[in-house]
């Protein structure tokens, strides 16, 4: 082995180590605490790897963190996928507001659509990230990519579903099945190195190197001893026309796909997507496009020199596209595995549409603020590149109203898409009270009342006494499904025998010293 940082692993009671206080971070079940010891022995025989592996501990935990942070984290946002979809998207039809399910507003069904897509994103860029570990890969930058965008994800699919469940998500008790999870997301946006650390700086600090085809050869280079000085030389010549030259071929490849992917855009049917070969060929391409677009700007980040890494503006916008392109990718081949799903096709449509817009709009971004001394030239050419004629070839927009009320009614009456997000839900035994398991079970009870009752005002007649059971069988389960939870104290110290809320024993000293006893007389 070598000097430097080591790994062991000790059993808990090893001798003169110490396990610390615990830390509480947000009241949620995370594990984080100090850890000290005096004048503790470690044998050989402990650390990781054998003696042969002393001073391996940073490289151990680059790879453990290479792949942990692009697996657990965003574990945590597809459960919050599945828990919006599965139970937020029931209780918005079992609510009724105006005798409407809140299911038919156009605001709940645009928060329902995009907590879907973004669901979807979540859980496509997780099949893939694990399929990479089980590959024994620790890809650095993709596990980046996944911890910063899907927990950003998570925190909006959460946010919306607290927007739809509005007063039963923040009364806190048992049928409250958000509010934990509200509380917790900003641990695993904090954790792991901080998104706006990993989106700002890291992505792209360590991606443009790693991830350009001459770059890391180039600055191998530059390392060279001097007794290899001529051939490093020549070596790093031959490098730097090569990246000359994929720029100038990112470039013309960047016009021509915008063109042709605007084109493609343009001329493109709204109904296209329920084709699914036609689906996935057109967002390929369209992917092609931003991929070229996305290579061209990293060519030109060059330019910049040592300065890049403090332009964190520049590069959180790169992050941006990368992070939405490479989820694009990870959206299709989610696509093409579950391919036959009734409904997948608009679900998707409406991820990819969503992903195409936000690297576009980086990308744009980027290319109105491109920094340092060449900064202008390197927008220009940018422009010429990436948008040739303008905004005509900036063709990505939102999902439109029609493909936004089709996803929220898929995601909010039984459909083989809420089946999906279904999948690994706990469900409570039958005879025991859960919220989440009982309104999934409501749900399609609820909409065939609906249905009848639709028919007999449709109709003009009286219910069957079987038709009069179903509906009042729904309403007895909305009424029961839409309540909080409600207590006597809210904490253990006010049901304590004379407890006074501190706000009010300054208030009653106010009026002893005053010698008064109401408001009134107060004033």
């Amino acid at each position: 082995g070598e000097e430097g940082f080591t790994v062991a692993l000790l059993e808990r009671g090893h001798d003169g180590l110490e396990m610390g206080k615990r830390h509480i971070p947000l009241s949620a079940a995370f594990m984080n605490g100090t850890v000290e010891g005096e004048d503790v022995w470690i044998p050989m025989t402990l650390i990781l790897g054998g003696q042969e592996r002393c001073g391996f501990g940073w490289n151990m935990f680059v790879e453990c963190l290479a792949e942990g942070r692009g697996v657990s984290l965003p574990a945590g946002s597809i459960g919050a996928a599945r828990t919006v979809v599965a139970g937020v998207g029931a209780y918005s039809r079992v609510r009724k507001q105006f005798r409407v399910p809140i299911a038919e507003f156009g605001g709940i069904q645009e928060a329902m659509a995009k907590s879907g897509s973004d669901g979807l994103i979540t859980i496509a860029g997780g099949d893939v990230m694990n399929a990479i570990v089980d590959n024994h890969e620790a890809p650095m930058v993709i596990s980046s990519v996944m911890k910063q965008n899907c927990t950003e994800r998570g925190r909006r699919i959460v946010e919306c579903g607290m927007d739809i469940a509005a007063g039963s998500a923040i009364c806190r008790g048992d049928k409250n099945y958000m509010g934990n999870a509200y509380m917790s997301l900003p641990i695993a946006i904090t954790v792991e190195g901080a998104n706006i650390m990993t989106r700002s700086f890291q992505i792209i600090g360590q991606g443009l190197t790693r991830c350009h085809p001459h770059m890391s050869d180039l600055l191998k280079a530059l390392q060279q001893p001097p007794s290899e000085e001529k051939e490093a030389v020549q070596t790093f010549v031959r490098q730097f026309y090569k990246i000359v030259g994929h720029g100038i071929t990112n470039f013309f490849g960047s016009v021509t796909k915008g063109i042709g992917a605007t084109f493609a855009n343009k001329t493109r049917s709204k109904k296209a997507y329920k084709d699914g070969d036609n689906l996935l060929a057109f967002h390929e391409k369209q992917l092609l496009r931003l991929s070229n677009n996305f290579a061209l700007t990293a060519d030109l980040c060059f330019t910049l020199g040592g300065r890049l890494k403090f332009e964190e503006l520049l590069m959180g916008r790169l992050a941006d596209a990368l992070g939405a392109i490479y989820l694009g990718y990870a959206t299709l081949h989610h696509y093409h595995r579950r391919r036959g799903i009734e409904g997948l096709e608009a679900l998707t449509e409406h991820a990819m549409l969503r992903l195409e817009r936000e690297a576009q709009d980086a990308l744009y971004s980027a290319s109105e603020n491109f920094p340092g001394p060449l900064g202008p030239v390197a927008s220009m050419v940018m422009k010429m590149g990436c948008f040739p004629m303008g905004g005509l070839t900036r063709p990505y927009a939102d999902p439109g109203d029609d493909l936004t009320k089709e996803v929220s009614r898929l995601l909010t009456t039984p459909s083989e898409i809420r089946d999906m997000f279904e999948e690994g839900i706990y469900s409570a035994p039958d005879g025991t009270t859960h919220q989440m398991t009982d309104l999934i079970k409501a749900l399609p009870i609820c909409m065939e009342a609906d249905a009848v009752a639709s028919a007999l005002r449709r109709e003009k007649r009286e219910p069957t006494a079987d038709e009069t059971n179903l509906i009042a069988k729904a309403d007895a389960l909305r009424d029961a499904l839409i309540q909080v939870d409600v207590f006597e104290h809210a904490t253990a110290e006010e049901a304590q025998p004379g407890y006074v809320r501190p706000a009010l024993v300054g208030t009653e000293e106010r009026f002893a010293s005053m010698d008064q006893t109401v408001f009134r007389e107060a004033a």
